[in-house]
């Protein structure tokens, strides 16, 4: 019986350490690609930030002015997210996928850290308030639970290999189970995000500009 409370602990144990090392894995790298969008939205040339200010001008202009076409709006929001999270999660049961979940992910964090960078830069301190309306909370949730997605679709990808190619004996049907569960609730959350941006945001943002 001690026995097998040890193996129990040790295979808890070991399981819990590997989530670890991959949830790191992935967080360092988003960060990196964080501050890639960050720096490279500054060491634009002239003439590249001149085209980024006219085109967050007239986004802010279209919101000032109620121009925004909400059906149009919320189509893109939603397909974006939706392909996105989706394309992740095939990757997951692929194993040649699972460089390319990190690579998803780093440009996924690069594009936020852009974006946020960008409007501060163009709009220097009244920039932070746009930022704020324009990224929070919905860009950050959106982030995170793509974090989350990320994680499973590596973790998922990883046993998936070691049960094809190493013989481990491993649950496929219950880790997958549990893998289309967090598939479906990053979509619905990832969908509430887009009503958010579309509706929500713009209200905010009209706050500021």
């Amino acid at each position: 019986m001690n026995l097998k409370l040890k193996k129990v602990s040790t295979t808890v144990t070991n399981k819990l350490v590997e989530q670890k090392k991959i949830y790191l894995f992935i967080i360092i790298m988003m960060t990196i690609g964080l501050i890639a969008g960050l720096v490279y939205a500054i060491i634009l040339s002239e003439s590249d930030h001149n085209l980024v200010a006219i085109s967050l001008n007239s986004f802010f202009e279209s919101i000032k002015n109620n121009d925004l076409n909400y059906s149009s709006a919320i189509i893109n929001s939603l397909v974006g997210n939706i392909s996105f999270i989706t394309f992740v999660f095939l990757l997951g049961i692929s194993i040649i996928g699972i460089p390319l979940i990190i690579i998803c992910l780093m440009i996924n964090a690069f594009i936020f850290g852009f974006s946020l960078s960008s409007i501060i830069y163009t709009y220097h301190l009244n920039g932070v308030l746009k930022a704020i309306t324009y990224l929070f909370p919905h860009q950050v949730i959106v982030l995170l639970m793509n974090l989350f997605l990320g994680f499973y679709a590596l973790y998922f990808g990883i046993k998936l290999f070691k049960y094809l190619f190493k013989g481990k004996d491993i649950n496929l049907r219950m880790s997958m189970k549990r893998y289309l569960q967090v598939y479906i609730f990053v979509l619905l959350v990832n969908i509430c995000c887009s009503f958010i941006e579309v509706f929500l945001s713009p209200a905010l943002i009209k706050l500021v500009v």
